[in-house]
């Protein structure tokens, strides 16, 4: 059977796809990373919902969809930019989501850690901006899950300069109970955090992350960072406090960075480790064993997919990593919070098919063939 795709000029190519999965094995925990994949949200096809309104979410998929990840011992990054915070899913889904999440993770024994920020702010001072991240600072830690701090578009609009970065951030680590993961989402993920901690210029705003990390390096778990620089990254965790780990969410240079060098490495929370939930974790079992070229050989391959998916515009991610769980039998239709589902051209979502069923990925390839042909079909492409 093959299957006619788009090509970027809209041209028809013929694509003869695969009649068989990747064949993998892995289960049980990990022993030599932490590993954090950033869940998407199922939403309701049926809601009677428009872009503007709250988030009409499917929760028995989405529920079972983290429950596919822990199956094979990931942990789950739970409210964070994957989920579409700020791109569809406002605060109130947010931190149901969390509740509901968290409460499955205690079920089954799952790991996970969710995400804090300001979004039912959509202004504020700086003040203002501290208690909205105390309100969600507060769901997570009643919820019984680590909390992830992420970067705030308020905090953007309302900070001054350095030094309300570091009194916001300091106040809230003087009260978080256990110690959270500080997150850093750079501007190609949200344009609206240009500038983050005080600087546009990097090696600056990199002096003012790590004065608020050396200030209380006993509540900080790790940090993510999500700048797409593997060099800074390596360069940033060599300067970390003793025990403070660099969580990468580099999603273009990830096998490198999780592999490490003779000085460290990095773990991992990433968006691209949502359709990559299964290769990945046997990947990291293999480089459980030491055997760093095994884990490159299963992972490198999967970096032509994820820079694809997560070309720019790069917040539109979200609309791959949907598509490819639609392929892959874990939700029944191809329909996104917000009505994301339409942020990609065709030829997009095309490649983004062909790549993923090149690597084996999809579990029941011929499932992933007819719902891409039907998917062509509404767009007019015949067969």
């Amino acid at each position: 059977m093959t299957i006619r795709l788009p090509d970027p000029q809209g041209a028809l190519r013929t694509y003869e796809p695969r009649t068989e999965p990747l064949s993998l094995t892995a289960e049980g925990a990990f022993s030599s990373r932490t590993v954090f994949s950033a869940a998407h949200v199922v939403a309701d096809p049926c809601a009677d919902v428009s872009p503007d309104s709250p988030a009409a979410v499917d929760w028995d998929a989405t529920l079972a969809f983290r429950r596919h990840l822990w199956s094979h011992g990931l942990g789950v990054a739970e409210a964070m930019d994957t989920a579409q915070r700020g791109m569809g899913l406002d605060w109130a889904g947010a931190a149901e989501l969390i509740r509901r999440s968290a409460a499955e993770a205690r079920a089954v024994g799952g790991r996970i850690a969710c995400g804090v920020g300001t979004d039912q702010l959509t202004a504020g001072t700086t003040a203002e901006v501290r208690a909205a991240y105390e309100e969600q600072l507060a769901v997570v830690e009643e919820a019984g899950a680590q909390a992830v701090l992420m970067a705030s578009r308020a905090l953007t609009a309302a900070a001054r300069g350095h030094e309300d970065y570091l009194e916001v951030y300091g106040h809230l680590l003087r009260q978080a109970t256990e110690p959270v993961i500080l997150h850093w989402l750079g501007p190609m993920f949200d344009p609206a955090l240009d500038g983050y901690w005080g600087s546009s210029d990097l090696d600056v705003a990199t002096g003012t992350f790590l004065d608020v990390i050396a200030a209380h390096p006993d509540k900080v778990d790790g940090i993510k960072v999500s700048l797409l620089d593997a060099q800074r990254e390596v360069d940033l965790r060599r300067r970390l406090p003793k025990g403070v780990r660099c969580y990468t969410g580099d999603d273009f240079n990830y096998p490198e960075l999780i592999a490490g060098d003779e000085q460290g490495f990095s773990h991992a929370l990433l968006g691209i480790f949502d359709p990559l939930g299964p290769l990945a974790a046997e990947a990291v079992r293999v480089l459980d064993t030491g055997d760093v070229a095994g884990f490159r050989a299963l992972l490198d391959p999967t970096v032509e997919l994820s820079r694809h998916l997560f070309q720019a515009p790069t917040r539109f991610y979200k609309t791959g990593v949907v598509l490819l769980a639609w392929l892959s039998g874990h939700q029944s239709h191809f329909t996104m919070v917000g009505g994301l589902q339409s942020a990609r051209s065709l030829p997009h979502l095309a490649r983004a098919y062909e790549l993923a069923d090149g690597l084996g990925l999809f579990p029941d390839p011929k499932l992933a063939e007819e719902r891409m042909k039907t998917l062509l079909a509404l767009y007019g492409v015949d067969q």
